[in-house]
């Protein structure tokens, strides 16, 4: 156990399984150990090693805990680690399967958050929930006020102005049964409006305060919110290039090639949803304004539409968009509009 270089960890919530060698590959540790406590005492003993995990539920945690003991820590997608698993899939299976990809080069390593990012994220997550919520209450107001024929448009302002109004009206013939029902979820509705609204200023207080934040705003597309989550997820990572970071957030296409034949095929929508879906809803809102307008943003935004169609054309402006946020982040630049070839960033001085 003293000899332990390179250590493969399975994290679960109270049993952790682990694989060890020692610097000629002899296995040294392999053990289940069934508590929290414990795993970490265990892990404090061991002399400086590095160790792999799946970037799963409390992996950013343990990997700052294990590198205050001195421990060189790796995290690693869990579909490239699923690579070099054998045969039966287990927990011991799994931390062999760490340990192998750990010493892998070509296993790229997912930075380690810090509290601050993860708390920023955890607002995104409840705000994300929260929304959904009040879409679905909404929806189910309108379902039940349409059984007795009772209509109202789409929106949230539409829904907050017509109930009242409703539950005022003694001739919709609405009885006092659903008129309490419907007051008591127009309650919840606003509710859920209010704590929406207040998670929303405590996101733009933070992209005021972050200086990242602040740089990425003046990007055209880019709002407080996805300033925000793209420092908080992407801040950390080492791309050597904005367009590995447009393919993390799946706003690259698929590639099917061979030989001299390449084959490009639609985006890949593969990793992160959520910053990609924000992005791409900027890139829509920078298309819809650009019309009548004859700077180089809108007139390339227009040329694409027409050649490309709306859909496509939006989805490459996001990529673009992804890629000049990477490249603002990284070189700590800020976005000049008036110096602008198409899309390019000013490094600040």
């Amino acid at each position: 156990m003293e000899n332990t270089t390179t250590l493969g960890i399975d994290l679960a919530k109270e049993v952790f399984q682990l694989h060890g060698t020692d610097e000629n590959g002899k296995i040294v540790i392999k053990k289940q150990i069934k508590s929290r406590a414990a795993f970490s005492r265990f892990i404090a003993k061991l002399q400086p090693a590095l160790i792999g995990m799946e970037a799963c539920g409390s992996a950013h945690h343990w990997a700052r805990l294990f590198e205050s003991f001195g421990h060189q820590v790796k995290l690693m997608h869990p579909g490239y680690v699923k690579a070099y698993v054998q045969r039966n899939k287990h927990d011991a299976a799994d931390a062999k399967a760490c340990h192998e990809a750990v010493s892998r080069d070509a296993v790229k390593a997912i930075p380690i958050k810090t509290t601050e990012q993860q708390a920023i994220l955890m607002l995104h997550k409840l705000r994300s929930r929260l929304i959904k919520n009040q879409t679905q209450l909404g929806n189910q107001i309108r379902g039940c006020l349409y059984e007795f024929g009772v209509t109202i448009r789409q929106g949230h302002s539409a829904l907050l102005k017509r109930i009242p109004e409703i539950l005022e009206d003694a001739e919709n013939a609405l009885p006092d049964l659903a008129r309490s029902l419907v007051s008591g979820l127009l309650d919840e509705y606003r509710a859920l409006k209010e704590r929406i609204e207040q998670h929303n200023l405590r996101i733009e207080t933070f992209s005021q305060t972050d200086e990242d934040c602040r740089r990425l705003r003046s990007l055209p597309g880019i709002g407080p919110i996805t300033a925000s989550a793209f420092v908080a997820s992407l801040k950390g990572y080492h791309f050597k290039k904005g367009r590995q970071a447009a393919a993390s957030l799946g706003l690259t296409p698929k590639e099917h090639s061979s030989g001299q034949t390449k084959r490009l095929g639609r985006i890949s929508k593969q990793g992160n949803r959520y910053l990609r879906c924000l992005f791409v809803h900027g890139a829509r809102s920078v298309a819809q304004n650009s019309k009548g307008k004859d700077d180089k943003i809108s007139l390339w935004v227009q040329r694409l539409i027409a050649e490309k169609g709306w859909n496509k054309a939006v989805v490459a402006l996001a990529n673009k968009n992804a890629r000049i946020a990477w490249s603002m982040l990284r070189d700590q630049a800020i976005y000049d509009v008036c110096h602008a070839e198409h899309y390019e960033y000013r490094p600040q001085s």
